[in-house]
């Protein structure tokens, strides 16, 4: 069965980012897709030192949540990632955590769908899922998209309830990242994974 691990960035507990995100689990599940979400918007997590340990470890040297969804993450064929809005930015726990999640985890994430869904009362959200759609197009990952940005409207808790367009495009978003998810096993099965070329390091002072 196909797996999807979803990690919200909201430090609440049954918030509107978790609104949005029940929607999502009710329609992987009826596409057949298993999903797990984890909330580590609460959770103690600091961000990268580049200190270069995960290089010989094979893990990130601070040993908290991230090491923990290492493992979900090189399991799963999707990822979804939910944050909050904060000054037109994703949640800093959840940024120390993608960028710890990304930088130390050393399997090849070539062809996992990922998708970011924002929630925010107004404004700053075209913005932030930018912000997290850069984690997956560095990676080779494709981006699943929907009918509209991956984006629903609500400040008090409960009031992403009322957002209905935004809570269909993030049920649009579970189907088509569902039909993605399946396809991409069927071309495994039958291409095997585009051919990788040695990567050239460069910067701009040579």
């Amino acid at each position: 069965m196909a797996k999807v691990l979803i990690i919200n960035g909201s430090p609440r507990v049954g918030g509107n980012t978790s609104i949005a995100l029940d929607e999502m689990v009710k329609v992987f599940e009826a596409e057949g897709v298993e999903a797990e979400v984890v909330q580590i918007g609460n959770s103690d997590i600091r961000g990268c030192i580049a200190c270069g340990s995960c290089g010989e470890k094979g893990k990130c040297v601070f040993d908290d949540a991230v090491n923990e969804l290492a493992p979900k993450f090189e399991a799963a064929d999707g990822l979804v990632v939910a944050s909050p809005v904060y000054y037109a930015s994703a949640n800093a726990t959840l940024i120390a955590c993608l960028d710890r999640l990304f930088y130390s985890t050393s399997f090849d994430k070539t062809m996992k769908v990922g998708a970011s869904v924002v929630v925010a009362r107004r404004g700053g959200l075209s913005a932030t899922f930018d912000e997290l759609n850069k984690y997956f197009t560095i990676s080779g990952m494709p981006v699943a998209s929907s009918q509209y940005w991956n984006s629903v409207h609500g400040g008090a808790k409960g009031q992403a309830q009322q957002d209905l367009e935004g809570l269909q495009t993030v049920r649009v978003l579970a189907r088509n990242m569902s039909f993605l998810i399946k396809s991409i096993a069927l071309g495994k099965e039958k291409y095997g994974l585009p051919e990788k070329e040695e990567h050239q390091w460069t910067n701009f002072i040579r």
